[in-house]
């Protein structure tokens, strides 16, 4: 059984709880993180979720998100979770941390305060077929204006975020 960690406004940890009840009856806010994966070109690594998955399953997100274990550092996970899901690991950078809501289907929400990282990565990456059904490497013109086109095909935290991740780079240059 998976859990995650249940933490306060100011990500200060309050409990933990089952990965799935904490997504039920419109959530309760727990701590995760979002990967943001960019090559030499400046495009980024997109995945599309397992079809198998038990919320959003088959839409495009950015290259991966989970949630700490009890007692793991975020930016362990985060490692930890791109080796997992990617097949790949790389030198991560935190950029912000952010709370955000939303309703990702089947009566579940994600409510998490949410540590957002960027990397580089230039190989190809393996990733679990249970997790990931499809990935590609895109640029950032043509991203945002599929996602404006076609919201329905992203994860609704992948289209919250990637404004807030383009913008803050765009500061950083």
């Amino acid at each position: 059984m998976e859990y995650v960690i249940l933490v306060d406004e100011n990500d200060r940890e309050i409990g933990i709880e089952e990965k799935i009840k904490a997504h039920e009856n419109g959530g309760k806010l727990h701590r995760a993180f979002s990967i943001f994966v960019f090559n030499k070109n400046g495009e980024m690594l997109l995945q599309r979720r397992a079809l198998t998955k038990y919320h959003a399953p088959g839409l495009w997100s950015n290259t991966c998100c989970s949630h700490p274990r009890p007692e793991e550092e975020v930016e362990k996970a985060a490692h930890r979770r791109l080796k997992e899901e990617m097949g790949f690991d790389c030198e991560l950078q935190w950029l912000f941390a952010t709370i955000y809501k939303a309703d990702v289907g089947n009566g579940l929400t994600e409510w998490e305060y949410d540590h957002v990282f960027i990397g580089t990565f230039d190989g190809e990456p393996e990733p679990d077929p249970e997790e990931v059904c499809e990935w590609k490497w895109i640029s950032v013109g043509e991203l945002v204006e599929d996602v404006k086109k076609n919201p329905e095909k992203y994860t609704p935290w992948f289209r919250i975020l990637l404004p807030k991740v383009l913008d803050f780079i765009n500061l950083q240059k």
